[in-house]
């Protein structure tokens, strides 16, 4: 998969060094990636939360951060929309 949004993942790693390793995994993990159908990622992250067809809401932290992607299966493409606080994510208008 093609990975949009690194920067965001690289300043939000910068103030939460707590989640760091675990978000960076994550980048190697879908750039490695070839997910084709949503029933692909929620194989691989059962616990992760799936608001439309190309929408996802990781968690990262004990639940303490979350990071929400839009998913073009199409094309190959994630792309990051946001990544915060658990407090930030209850604003986040999720389409």
């Amino acid at each position: 998969m093609t990975l949009v949004g690194k920067e965001r993942l690289s300043t939000f790693k910068s103030a939460h060094s707590d989640a760091s390793a675990q978000v960076e995994a994550w980048e190697a993990e879908v750039e490695n990636a070839d997910w084709k159908t949503l029933m692909d990622v929620k194989h691989r992250y059962p616990k992760a939360s799936f608001p439309g067809k190309q929408q996802v809401i990781f968690n990262f932290g004990w639940n303490k951060y979350r990071l929400w992607v839009k998913v073009a299966y199409n094309t190959g493409v994630v792309t990051v929309k946001e990544i915060g606080t658990h407090k930030e994510y209850d604003r986040w208008p999720i389409e």
